[in-house]
């Protein structure tokens, strides 16, 4: 397992990384051939696996906060120019991706625990 100081510099540096993707300006950024919100909510997704693997025991409130830093980005892609704007469907698709990751965080924390004959089931 990795110490959790090293998880949670992996985890800003996601954040960080998605920040700055979201609120440069377009024509710095690489080019995707991918619907919109399948990028939002892929980030968003990443991101909410990262949070669970760092923060395990309080899955609630890293999903509070990605939704807070996903609203966030896009109100703050609404009030500046270089060619951003916000969308509430942005929002929601980063929602979706969050849901998706950390079902997904779940689902995968709980494959040990099927039947195993070191705990007598």
């Amino acid at each position: 397992m990795f110490p959790r100081p090293l998880r949670l510099a992996v985890f800003i540096a996601a954040c960080a990384a998605i920040v700055w993707l979201s609120l440069a300006p377009t024509t710095a950024l690489p080019s995707v051939n991918m619907w919109d919100k399948v990028e939002h909510a892929g980030a968003y997704c990443g991101l909410a696996l990262l949070g669970a693997w760092t923060f395990p025991a309080r899955v609630w409130r890293l999903a509070a906060g990605l939704f807070a830093l996903g609203v966030g980005v896009e109100i703050a892609q609404s009030t500046m120019g270089w060619g951003r704007q916000g969308d509430l469907l942005d929002a929601l698709a980063n929602s979706v991706g969050i849901a998706i990751g950390l079902g997904l965080a779940r689902l995968v924390g709980e494959l040990p625990m099927v039947k195993s004959p070191a705990r007598g089931e």
